[in-house]
């Protein structure tokens, strides 16, 4: 797993388009700084079958949201 390999590997959530209702994808992103991630691009992303507010490669501000199973954090912005 790529946790293990690098400390700076982590699980945020990317919200899912077009689905009716909240729904959130677990992703591997790493680490850049403070609340700053880039999704890494050997996440299983389908285009078909699934659209990620945030495609892999990106480099996303991430905020801490309360959800009904704990604290997770959320890609809320694109960083240039």
């Amino acid at each position: 797993m790529l946790e293990g390999k690098d400390k700076n590997i982590e699980t945020i959530y990317v919200n899912l388009l077009n689905e009716g209702v909240n729904v959130w994808r677990p992703v591997k992103a790493k680490k850049l700084k403070k609340n700053i991630y880039q999704i890494l691009n050997d996440n299983e992303y389908d285009e078909e079958d699934e659209k990620w507010e945030f495609r892999p490669g990106t480099k996303v501000l991430c905020e801490k949201r309360k959800v009904h199973d704990g604290i997770i954090k959320i890609a809320v912005k694109e960083i240039d």
